[in-house]
C-alpha cells in the first residue's frame, strides 16, 4: 500500500470515529469552556453557571464559564464561532446576538446560522408591559384607547435602540395601530427608574425587576409578552389575549461551533434537558424571570433561530432601526 492510500485510509478512519456514537461515550475527557458573551451577574450568566454546574455533575468533567462581554454579545459569539469544533468550547447563546444582531448591524464577524451547531433552547424570559400608576389604564385596551385619543402622546422607555424591549414596543404599536414614541436609555435600569418616577409613562420590563416595583405600588403591570402567563404574575394576562400572535421573549441557550460532532451535540442536549427538569434548577432560573424552561432538541432550536431571525428582520427593517458599530 503506497503512502497516499495509507493517508486516505487514516482520514476515513478518523471520519468514522468522530461521527460515531463512541465519541459521545468518551466525551468529555477534559475541562469544557462555556463562553458567556456578557458580563457576569446577568440572567444569561446565571443560566450558564446553573447549567454548567449540573453538566459538571452528570458528565464528570468541569464546565468552566468564561465571560467575554462586549458589543452586544458580538465579541463572545465571534470567539465561540472561531473555536475548535471539538465539544470543548460551547457558548451561552442569547436571543440578542443570535436573532437581533443580524438585522441591527451592517456587518457581523459571525453568521448565527452557519457558524453554530444548536444544542438546545434553554429558557424563555418574557417582558411585562408596565405603566406608571398615574396612567388611568388598568388593561391593555384602556391603554390603547388613551393612545388613540391622543396620538403620539404616550412614550415608552427601553434599554436602547434595537433592544428586545424596544422591539416589543414597536410590535405593540403596530399590532394596536397606535402611535407611541420610543425613548431609548443606556440600559434597562435607567429606563425603569424614569418609569417609576413618572418621567416616562410606560415600558416593557423584565419580570425579575418588575415584580418588586409592582409589589411596592410603583408600577402597574398590564400584560406579559409570552404565550403563557408568568407564574410570578399569575393575574396579569398575556398580550396575545388582546393581539393574537403577539409574542416577544428573550432567551438563553447553548450552542457549539459549527462542525462539532453530532454525537457530542446530542449528548450535551440530553444532559442539559435533564438538568432543566430538576427542581433546584427550575427554582433558580425562575428567580431570574425564566418563565418557561424549554430543553428543545437541536433541530427544534435551529428552526426557532431561523424563524425569529426572519420575524425580527421585518420589524427592524420596517422601523428603520440601526445600531452603529
Amino acid at each position: 500500500m503506497n503512502k497516499r492510500c495509507t493517508l486516505c485510509t487514516a482520514i476515513c478512519a478518523i471520519a468514522v470515529v468522530t461521527g460515531s456514537p463512541a465519541v459521545a461515550q468518551t466525551y468529555p475527557a477534559k475541562t469544557v469552556r462555556v463562553i458567556v458573551p456578557f458580563a457576569a451577574g446577568g440572567a444569561g450568566d446565571i443560566f450558564a453557571r446553573t447549567v454548567a454546574a449540573k453538566l459538571t455533575e452528570s458528565l464528570g468533567q468541569t464546565f468552566v464559564v468564561d465571560n467575554r462581554g462586549g458589543a452586544n454579545g458580538i465579541i463572545g459569539m465571534d470567539l465561540a464561532a472561531k473555536s475548535p469544533p471539538d465539544g470543548y468550547t460551547i457558548v451561552m447563546g442569547n436571543s440578542a446576538p443570535m436573532v437581533l444582531n443580524p438585522s441591527l448591524y451592517a456587518k457581523l464577524p459571525y453568521d448565527p446560522v452557519k457558524d453554530f451547531a444548536p444544542i438546545t433552547l434553554g429558557t424563555l424570559y418574557p417582558y411585562v408591559l408596565i405603566v406608571h400608576p398615574s396612567i388611568p389604564a388598568h388593561s391593555v385596551q384602556e391603554l390603547v384607547a388613551i393612545a388613540r385619543s391622543s396620538p403620539g402622546s404616550l412614550q415608552y422607555g427601553s434599554s436602547g435602540p434595537g433592544s428586545a424591549n424596544h422591539l416589543a414596543g414597536e410590535m405593540f404599536g403596530r399590532a394596536a395601530k397606535i402611535s407611541i414614541v420610543h425613548v431609548p436609555f443606556k440600559g434597562s435600569g435607567p429606563a425603569l427608574a424614569d418609569t417609576v418616577a413618572g418621567h416616562v409613562p410606560m415600558m416593557f420590563d423584565t419580570i425579575v425587576t418588575t415584580v418588586p416595583q409592582w409589589k411596592a405600588g410603583r408600577v402597574r403591570p398590564l400584560a406579559v409578552t409570552s404565550k403563557t402567563r408568568a407564574p410570578q404574575l399569575p393575574d396579569v394576562p398575556v398580550m396575545s389575549d388582546s393581539f393574537p400572535g403577539y409574542e416577544v421573549t428573550s432567551w438563553q441557550s447553548l450552542l457549539a461551533p459549527a462542525g462539532t460532532p453530532k454525537p457530542i451535540v446530542d449528548r450535551l442536549y440530553q444532559e442539559t434537558a435533564k438538568a432543566l427538569k430538576l427542581p433546584d434548577v427550575i427554582d433558580r432560573l425562575a428567580t431570574q424571570g425564566g418563565n418557561q424552561l424549554v430543553g428543545s432538541t437541536p433541530e427544534e432550536f435551529a428552526a426557532i433561530i431561523r424563524k425569529e431571525i426572519a420575524l425580527y428582520a421585518k420589524v427592524i427593517r420596517d422601523a428603520n432601526i440601526r445600531v452603529e458599530q
